[in-house]
């Protein structure tokens, strides 16, 4: 989730925000735990749009 969350993708809520990018297949479904968080991880891709809605 290094890039802009496109608008399409952009919910009520952080959370739907990441569901929808999760259906799009942007966004695993799952966090792998890994050591450095992956590009797909839906806790960096939550995170991100928590700081985009505040």
């Amino acid at each position: 989730m290094g890039k802009k969350i496109k608008a399409k993708y952009v919910g009520k809520t952080p959370a739907e925000t990441v569901r929808n990018l999760m259906k799009a297949g942007k966004v695993k479904k799952k966090c792998c735990k890994s050591k450095d968080r992956c590009g797909k991880c839906p806790v960096l891709a939550l995170r991100k749009a928590k700081q985009i809605a505040a």
